[in-house]
Order: C-alpha cells, then sequence, then structure tokens
C-alpha cells in the first residue's frame, strides 16, 4: 500500500510545476524530475573522474574516503 505526503510550495512555484507537469501525474512528473537530477549529477561525477584519470600520476592525490569507491 502506497503512502502519500504534501509538499508544500509557494503558489507561483505550483503554476510553474503545472505548466511543465502537463496531464501526468504529480508523482510519476516528480519522479521523473528527480531522476533526472540524479542522472545529471552522476553525468558530472564521471566527467570529474575522467579528468582526474587523465592527469599524471603524480598531480592526483587520492584522499582516505575516495579509496573505499
Amino acid at each position: 500500500m502506497k503512502r502519500y505526503t504534501a509538499i508544500r510550495v509557494s503558489r507561483e512555484t505550483r503554476d510553474l510545476l503545472l505548466k511543465l507537469k502537463g496531464k501526468k501525474s504529480w508523482d510519476s512528473f516528480l519522479r521523473e524530475i528527480a531522476l533526472a537530477e540524479i542522472q545529471k549529477r552522476r553525468k558530472i561525477v564521471r566527467e570529474k573522474l575522467e579528468e582526474l584519470l587523465e592527469l599524471d600520476y603524480g598531480e592526483v592525490v587520492v584522499k582516505n574516503w575516495a579509496k573505499e569507491f
């Protein structure tokens, strides 16, 4: 059984979201936005990691927390 909740936003924000939402349900629309943001952040992290991997070994300093990944 799904549980639902309310999110309080300003009327201006709600109106803007309504225009973007179209005929989708609020749940699917907000999930789509959240998943797109996660993908965007992962892409940025991948690009930063690729930059690090392109550096000479002597230029890369790995912090202790990064060794776990």
